[in-house]
């Protein structure tokens, strides 16, 4: 059976566990081969390179924009890739082939930004346009550096692995995405190697520009449906589980096990993505099924996601959300009755480029929840502008769901288990199909709120903890 299977930032950091759980583990029975491994950068790489994800510090890529010395940027992280490597003395990482790979990438780069930063100096091309192009050169550095490393080791520990750069730096042929991967795959025996792809592909059209951060399971994506596997792989430091092991403790974050696509979605819409849910769908219309796997339970067979799967008996499988959303409330007495009066509203998020996560409706207001970014914050100027009033308040979403909760109970649960943990509900949001109930509530409640749903919903204790 034919895999592709990708290796996250986090877990690719602690390499010795993926070389012993996914790649040479017992579980394998010795049969390495048949499958494809995508890969990330190492943890914290693609932050360095670009910006924090998370809390916005700035990376190389930031120093290129405003014209700063990112030669020497990118001479510091050339160092702390460096250090990365050090850290895979002991799983036969050569250093010296390695540290060459990686100084002649970054100075390939440089030589490509130089010319970049003359060109958007010139005034003849759109800076938008350059800048998207540097920073896809910066975030392929991270990709090519850990599947690089991930074949010298493997080939090192005599098990015969390729590397397969579709980073597209030696080569200047124009091609799209899917045909760089085409290209990249064909005439390969994949029962006697074993392919490592970079996370990263350059096309034409830009694999950055649709997708952005979540470029690599873009690629994983569709190096599974070129290849026709059986089955995409995603090897994660967690379960996929009812709830964030990080709030819940992981004692009480019990494994999904079955799932389908119609809930991946619901997580991608909040943020907590499975999988991104434009590399999800290519592989939905394939017929390849996904499977979310813990790199460090090997032996455990993860939660498998399918396109038809409906839990035969009724219960929520995932409590999740997130406390970084904004409640828009748009309030006028002429409202009702009044047709079109939110296609205007819809007219302005539009235009900023802006899209809501629940949206509910009485007979003079709309509430909208948008995530708490810049762009929702040009928005909101604009709607105080054109509406009679907009209320904003900064809130938290938590979220129910599950392939089989419509029926009645649920929402009584959900709802009770929330005041009794003394949590109101500002806004509420189910649509007919009821694979998930959204609860609006007060930021500084989220973590409260997911603990109190996990336990009222999901976790079952043993008699032990009884």
């Amino acid at each position: 059976m034919l895999t592709v299977e990708k290796i996250g930032g986090t877990s690719m950091t602690q390499f010795k566990n993926v070389l012993e759980n996914i790649i040479i583990g017992k579980h394998i029975s010795d049969n390495y081969y048949n499958r494809i491994f995508v890969v990330s950068a190492y943890n914290n790489v693609t932050n360095w390179l670009l910006e924090h994800k998370k809390t916005g510090e700035p990376g190389v890529y930031v120093k290129f924009l405003e014209n700063e010395d990112y030669n020497i940027a990118l001479d510091s992280l050339c160092q702390r890739l460096l250090l990365i490597n050090k850290s895979f003395e002991d799983i036969k990482l050569d250093q010296e082939e390695a540290k060459e790979f990686i100084e002649y990438r970054i100075r390939q780069a440089k030589t490509m930004l130089h010319s970049l930063s003359n060109v958007m100096a010139s005034g003849y091309v759109k800076t938008e346009d350059i800048c998207l192009a540097a920073r896809e050169i910066l975030a392929s550095i991270g990709e090519a550096h850990s599947a690089w490393n991930t074949v010298n080791i493997l080939n090192n520990n005599n098990i015969s692995a390729r590397f397969i750069d579709l980073c597209g730096f030696n080569d200047s042929m124009p091609l799209t995405i899917d045909q760089r991967i085409e290209k990249a795959f064909t005439g390969i025996d994949f029962s006697k190697t074993l392919c490592i792809a970079t996370g990263y592909t350059k096309g034409t059209e830009g694999i950055m520009r649709a997708f952005d951060r979540g470029y690599t399971e873009v690629t994983f994506s569709k190096i599974a449906v070129q290849v026709k596997a059986q089955e995409a792989i995603i090897h994660k430091e967690y379960h996929l589980s009812s709830a964030d092991p990080n709030i819940v403790g992981v004692d009480k974050a019990v494994p999904v096990g079955r799932t389908n696509f119609i809930i991946a979605d619901q997580l991608a819409d909040i943020g907590m993505e499975a999988i991104h849910p434009k590399a999800a769908k290519p592989l939905e219309i394939n017929g390849i099924n996904i499977r979310i796997k813990n790199t460090f339970e090997p032996e455990h067979p993860g939660t498998l996601i399918t396109k038809d799967y409906i839990s035969p008996e009724a219960k929520i499988e995932i409590v999740s959300g997130t406390s970084k959303v904004l409640a828009v409330e748009i309030h006028d007495p002429m409202m009702v009755g009044e047709v079109g009066f939110d296609l205007r509203i819809m007219t302005i998020f539009a235009k900023h480029g802006v899209s809501y996560i629940l949206k509910s409706t009485n007979a003079n207001s709309i509430t909208m929840i948008v995530w708490d970014n810049y762009k929702s914050r040009e928005l909101i100027t604009e709607l105080q502008s054109e509406f009679y009033e907009v209320v904003v308040e900064r809130v938290a979403l938590v979220c129910a769901m599950g392939t089989n909760i419509a029926m009645p109970g649920f929402l009584y649960k959900a709802s009770k288990a929330l005041f009794d943990n003394k949590i109101n509900i500002e806004s509420f949001g189910q649509s007919l199909r009821q694979v998930n109930m959204q609860f609006v509530i007060r930021r500084e409640h989220y973590n409260d709120a997911v603990i109190a749903l996990n336990e009222a919903l999901c976790f079952q204790p043993k008699e032990k903890d009884i």
